[in-house]
């Protein structure tokens, strides 16, 4: 896993704290098991192989089982219950990030675990039972899956020069982010024949970096964008629609923790909208 992320073994074996040829070893050795080459080694170049492409997702839920099973053992003679919660890397941004402590400070009795992946793994993982709890962007249709809508996130159009219109602000070095299907068709809708996006990233912070540092504009959350506009920095585009966003919540049908999963949405729901980090003033 650590080489299919850094694509370099000598990088690889730093990060696991090993040396490079016990890396290449065990590769070797996993290889050997398996019957299978897993990467394909080029000089400067390490990708993985289909057969590694397949291993791969899979290697990621052993992990997340075999760190599931020693969190569940070892909490089996306290009084704590655990759960595991995941979410996409915007979802984390926009607000789940800022409840996370609160959470864990109302709910002594819960252990938590937090991940962030693609709509698609958390998917996975919520299947697999590796992850209990999952915030997305769009619904997944999966029967297995119980899914509920929990609230609406806004996105506003920011600029770091003032605009009189998003005709200005798409004109400059607009980044476009991915907020899910539903707001990729919205958006070209209400922009059609705009200038094509000079950065495109599935990262709110991401685009928040990019116009800080060079200037631009992008549609972004209320809790990543009010400090900064607060302070003069980012100032929002006047006659830009303001596009929502549902944030859906899931998890197994099947998996008898039905009561804790829905206690823990609950406190989470209830905590943002008292903390109202969604909308601007």
């Amino acid at each position: 896993m650590e080489v299919s992320r850094t694509r370099h073994f000598g990088r690889a074996a730093e990060n696991l704290y090993l040396t490079q040829s016990a890396v290449s070893f065990r590769v070797r050795q996993l290889e050997g098991l398996l019957g299978v080459e897993l990467f394909s080694r080029q000089r400067n170049n390490i990708q993985l192989t289909p057969a590694g492409e397949k291993l791969l997702p899979l290697a990621e839920s052993s992990v997340l089982l075999e760190q599931r099973i020693r969190q569940e053992v070892s909490l089996a003679d306290g009084q704590h219950q655990q759960m595991s919660l995941g979410a996409t890397p915007n979802l984390w941004d926009a607000f789940l990030q800022q409840q996370l402590s609160r959470l864990m400070s109302t709910s002594p009795g819960i252990a938590l675990t937090a991940v962030a992946h693609s709509s698609g793994n958390l998917v996975r993982q919520i299947i697999e039972r590796t992850l209990d709890l999952a915030f997305v962007f769009d619904a997944p249709k999966v029967d297995e899956l119980t899914t509920v809508e929990v609230m609406s996130i806004p996105l506003y159009l920011v600029s770091s020069e003032h605009c009189d219109d998003w005709i200005q602000a798409l004109s400059g070095n607009y980044v476009l982010v991915d907020w899910g299907t539903s707001f990729q068709i919205q958006h070209a809708q209400e922009f059609k024949g705009a200038r094509p996006p000079v950065l495109q990233t599935n990262t709110g912070r991401i685009a928040l970096d990019s116009i800080l540092s060079n200037g631009g504009s992008a549609y972004l959350p209320a809790s990543l964008i009010q400090s900064h506009r607060e302070s003069g920095q980012l100032h929002v585009v006047p006659d830009a629609p303001v596009i929502s966003r549902t944030v859906y919540a899931s998890f197994h049908a099947g998996s008898g923790r039905e009561e804790l999963t829905e206690k823990v949405i609950g406190q989470i729901v209830s905590a943002v909208a008292s903390s109202a980090v969604l909308e601007l003033p």
